[in-house]
């Protein structure tokens, strides 16, 4: 196989990973809706759910044919990339605003999920039970969101939050139920098939042009799996609801750490995490730890935002 046509499956692989990620979140919303699901549960799950399904997919099937630093780089590259790039981008579009719930209660877990993370890599390899951990934790985290999510919590918060997913809920509620259910279920074809292609793709690629599979994951594989938090986010911003861009990224950070990597724990066990992975997990952290005093002051500005995308140009420049 040819670098082009290596390059030609991962262009493939990451449209039908975009795809099939937007068929997925407007089948389940429409799903949800027609049971009475209140909208703000829908947003904190279903469509958080959504737009970190094609990481799921990429790290699953990287793991199971044995290429785990494109596992493990996905993962790592994606929630670099989200804090430094996707923050970056939508902070030059507009200030970023930032609510107290992001500051107490889920930059913190995603901060904890981090180093959770970076500990869990330091013998080497993560184990089943590890990845049972990471799952039970993020059932909590989401359980907790839900229950904080009844009517009785008012305020600005939950009040742009359901403004910023009723565009896409009353978008879905006229389709049939049926109609959805297909969609839903096509979604995950196209994401089974686009997982595959793109794996198949940068592993691929990797050989041909001489790089190591945890640089491919780390960028090529990451961003593609991460179009659908970037499109999310710069479309929330343009559109007047900068505040989701934040709460976007954090809560797809959490769920890329405890979800897809306690996935591919669970179905991988004793998946191997080498010294290069930990380096990394080193970075993530640290764009972690960077966002939170931007936070502080309840805005994310346009002078941040610069720093942020310097900071992962820097990453960049150090990985190549």
């Amino acid at each position: 196989m040819t670098i082009l046509a290596a390059c030609g499956l991962v262009v493939a692989g990451i449209i039908l990973l975009t795809t099939g990620g937007e068929l997925l979140v407007k089948g389940a919303i429409t799903i949800a809706q027609l049971a009475r699901v209140r909208p703000a549960i829908i947003g904190l799950t279903i469509v958080a759910f959504g737009t970190s399904v094609p990481e799921m997919a990429v790290s699953v099937f990287a793991a199971v044919g044995g290429n785990p630093d494109v596992a493990l780089g996905n993962i790592v590259g994606s929630n670099i990339l989200n804090v430094a790039l996707i923050v970056g981008l939508s902070a030059l579009i507009t200030t970023l605003p930032v609510h107290g719930s992001a500051i107490k209660l889920e930059w913190p877990f995603m901060f904890g999920a981090s180093v959770l993370a970076v500990l869990m890599g330091l013998h080497g390899r993560l184990e089943r039970w590890e990845g049972a951990v990471l799952l039970v934790l993020l059932v909590g985290f989401n359980w907790y969101i839900v229950r904080r999510a009844r009517p009785d919590v008012l305020g600005e918060s939950r009040a742009d939050f359901v403004e910023g997913v009723a565009h896409i809920v009353r978008a879905a509620v006229a389709r049939r139920f049926v109609v959805n259910m297909a969609l839903l279920v096509v979604g995950i074809v196209l994401l089974v098939a686009g997982g595959r292609i793109l794996v198949t793709g940068a592993v691929t690629l990797a050989r041909l042009a001489d790089i190591s599979e945890r640089i491919i994951g780390l960028t090529v594989v990451a961003i593609g799996t991460s179009l659908p938090e970037l499109v999310t986010s710069l479309v929330a911003a343009r559109r007047g609801h900068a505040d989701l861009a934040v709460a976007n990224v954090i809560g797809s950070n959490i769920f890329n750490i405890l979800g897809v990597l306690g996935v591919v724990a669970l179905v991988q066990p004793g998946i191997e995490v080498s010294r290069a992975v930990e380096f990394d997990m080193l970075w993530m952290l640290g764009f972690s730890a960077a966002l939170f005093p931007m936070m502080t002051n309840r805005r994310v500005s346009r002078g941040e935002g610069s720093l942020l995308l310097l900071g992962w140009g820097a990453y960049l420049w150090w990985l190549l």
